[in-house]
């Protein structure tokens, strides 16, 4: 995107004319003759046409100017930003061994995203090692109470009640594998006596566990295919164990646990009436997921060859390089042996024999230590020079990145590199986080932040601005002081899908927050606590009573207003400009009319309700005209309800949607 023309100096001949008169009445008194007859103003007039042509010039600075300048005070182009998901891999068949998915497997979309011939490319991130297992224990708890051994029932035939005879919130049943399974996918097959009425079989009131290793407590974790029907009949439950799963001790026995625990049934969901009763069980590993990056890995790709020379430069043969965190190692093969040169963000600190290069990752470019001449003719080396005739190699690094790589879900299922036992791949969610390269005007106005800031932070500002360099991929970041000026709170909202917007995507992962943390710890003031966290969300439910022109197709209207009420209400992409919703601001029934009015086929907005709602537990506080939010509060819309009608319809008709 090219810089708008800038404006150095907007003083124009009439000006320059104006200021030097105004000059010769303060410094020369005893000229009086200001008129443009005069020679003395003839020679001021033809002074300011020249200075005016100056002004004219130097305001045609070009990109490429401000890139130079940019880069005499360190600020460089972010790089663009892969975007990330999570690939899972599923077994032809149970195995008795171990299945390695190797770090660096390629998965790819069956067909072009973005232009023909060209399939978005993902890499998994690390190894995923998918771990047999099979079922060792099975215990019962009640609520408040201890988890109680089943296995002899179990092995007697007589089979065991997963819950109290009538079920409660917290009641649980605990199911031990022979060992930890981070990262895997286990199918359980159920054998259930006919039990557990009461509920909905395609929705019951369940949640299924894992025990979290890194803060020794249950966490939630995803159920694909769920076949028993709250385990009321036979069938097979599909668990998406994450990474950090460990095992651990319950009911006296040392296993990896899972447990499937009742929930307090949500409105118009029914609670069980008496509890399942199971037969037998069995456990075994189906698959396994691990993180991948749109990017693609280059090998041993030799970039050039050394001259010899201080400060030369080199560029990837497939630029920019992807940022993944860990620094780039540069081979140079000299008739010495092979050398290992090292990144650093600058040559500040490096003397004359370190192998230090830097990576402008944008540009593709790998950057050799320079040397300056000092006042007494002599050369000062900032990092050492490859010696004349090597050649330099960079052993791997990933390119891509980029908002072409934010996929929806099911799109990646092509395996570039087939996996031994491995049947199929898929993403179960859209990836995101997928970001451009900065922009030359974004880059123009964070060089004079950056020459502020100094790398330091000490105004909610400086936080936000260095929070960006630590995250470029993060869709939005505010910073807030506590009263007492000792804490910072930086509030971050990850990149997600808005046109699909859930409500969990809306949490940061730990990874992103542990990023901007650790870069802002190393920043921060003496003495101030910086915490990293997402912002309080406060869900907002729109009731609308529209009519449609007579002219317009009902259903067809019901859908744009919906469609405009959550891109509106929407945290990252809403509010008036689409930049997200501001942080604080209140939801005024006003703001509604007028986006419901702008709907096309509206033709009057009879009546608007808002309704504070918990997008978790789905409960909806009462009706307002308007709805007043923290500063550290954005809005998320739940289940807008629209009810469309015309003058001649008898039934209107009114929907819901749903997130």
């Amino acid at each position: 995107m090219p810089l708008p023309a800038p404006n150095l100096d907007d003083r124009n001949f009439q000006l320059l004319v104006d200021e030097a008169k105004q000059l010769i009445q303060e410094r020369c008194p005893e000229w009086t003759d200001h008129n443009v007859s005069d020679p003395g103003i003839t020679l001021v007039e033809a002074f300011a046409f020249m200075v005016d042509q100056l002004l004219y010039r130097l305001n045609r600075v070009t990109d490429l100017h401000y890139l130079r300048f940019l880069d005499l005070i360190g600020v460089r182009l972010f790089p663009p930003t892969p975007a990330g998901c999570d690939l899972t891999f599923t077994l032809a068949a149970a195995r008795e061994q171990p299945i390695v998915v190797p770090k660096g497997t390629q998965v790819a979309s069956k067909t072009a995203v973005e232009k023909p011939g060209d399939p978005i490319v993902f890499t998994t991130t690390d190894d995923l090692v998918m771990v047999p297992c099979s079922l060792s224990h099975v215990c019962t708890g009640h609520a408040g109470g201890a988890p109680v051994n089943r296995d002899d029932e179990l092995a007697e035939g007589a089979g065991a009640d997963c819950f109290a005879r009538v079920p409660h919130q917290g009641d649980a049943v605990y199911l031990g594998l022979s060992n930890a399974v981070p990262g895997c996918t286990i199918s359980l097959t159920f054998d259930c006596a006919a039990a557990g009425a009461g509920v909905d079989p395609r929705d019951p009131p369940l949640e299924w566990q894992y025990w979290n290793g890194e803060t020794d407590d249950w966490a939630t974790c995803e159920v694909g295919t769920d076949t028993t029907g709250g385990l009321s009949h036979n069938g097979t439950v599909e668990v998406f164990v994450p990474a950090d799963h460990a095992a651990s001790v319950v009911g006296e026995h040392r296993a990896g646990w899972l447990r499937c625990r009742v929930v307090e049934a949500l409105e118009g969901q029914p609670p069980y009436a008496v509890t399942p009763h199971v037969m037998s069980v069995s456990a075994r590993t189906v698959g396994g997921t691990i993180a991948a990056l749109h990017a693609e890995a280059v090998e041993n790709e030799i970039v050039g060859m050394a001259e010899g020379v201080p400060g030369q430069r080199f560029t990837v043969l497939r630029p920019p390089i992807v940022a993944t965190g860990d620094k780039l190692v540069v081979r140079v093969n000299a008739d010495g042996g092979t050398q290992e040169w090292t990144e650093v963000t600058s040559f500040a600190a490096s003397g004359a024999g370190d192998r230090h290069v830097v990576v402008d990752r944008a540009a593709g470019e790998i950057v050799f230590g320079p040397a300056v001449r000092l006042a007494d003719g002599t050369l000062r080396r900032y990092g050492d020079v490859p010696e004349k005739g090597a050649f330099v190699q960079i052993p791997r690094y990933l390119t891509g990145g980029g908002p072409g790589g934010n996929v929806t879900r099911g799109v990646l299922t092509v395996q570039r590199e087939p996996v031994p036992f491995v049947r199929s791949v898929v993403n179960r969610k859209a990836a995101t986080g997928g970001v451009a390269t900065e922009s030359v005007a974004n880059a123009a106005a964070r060089g004079p932040l950056q020459l502020r800031i100094r790398d330091r932070a000490v105004t909610t500002e400086d936080y936000e601005e260095l929070a960006r360099e630590a995250a470029p991929d993060a869709a939005r970041i505010h910073c807030l002081s506590s009263p007492d000026d000792q804490s910072v709170r930086v509030l971050v909202v990850p990149s997600v899908t808005t046109t699909d917007l859930v409500f969990e995507d809306l949490q940061p992962s730990k990874a992103l927050v542990r990023k901007i943390g650790l870069y802002l710890d190393e920043r921060r003031c003496l003495g101030a606590r910086v915490l990293v966290e997402p912002p309080y969300y406060q869900g907002i439910t729109v009731v609308a009573e529209l009519v449609a022109r007579s002219d317009s197709v009902l259903e067809a209207v019901h859908t744009r207003a919906l469609s405009e009420l959550y891109g509106f209400l929407n945290p990252v992409s809403g509010g008036q400009y689409g930049t997200g919703w501001p942080f604080g601001r209140m939801v005024q029934s006003g703001d509604v009319h007028a986006v419901l009015q702008r709907v096309d086929g509206v033709e009057l907005v009879e009546d608007i309700q808002l309704f504070e709602a918990d997008p978790v537990t789905g409960e909806r506080g009462e009706p307002a005209q308007r709805i007043t939010l923290e500063r550290d509060t954005l809005v998320f819309s739940y289940r807008h309800q629209v009810r469309v009608s015309n003058e001649t319809s008898s039934s209107p008709p009114t929907s819901t949607r749903s997130e």
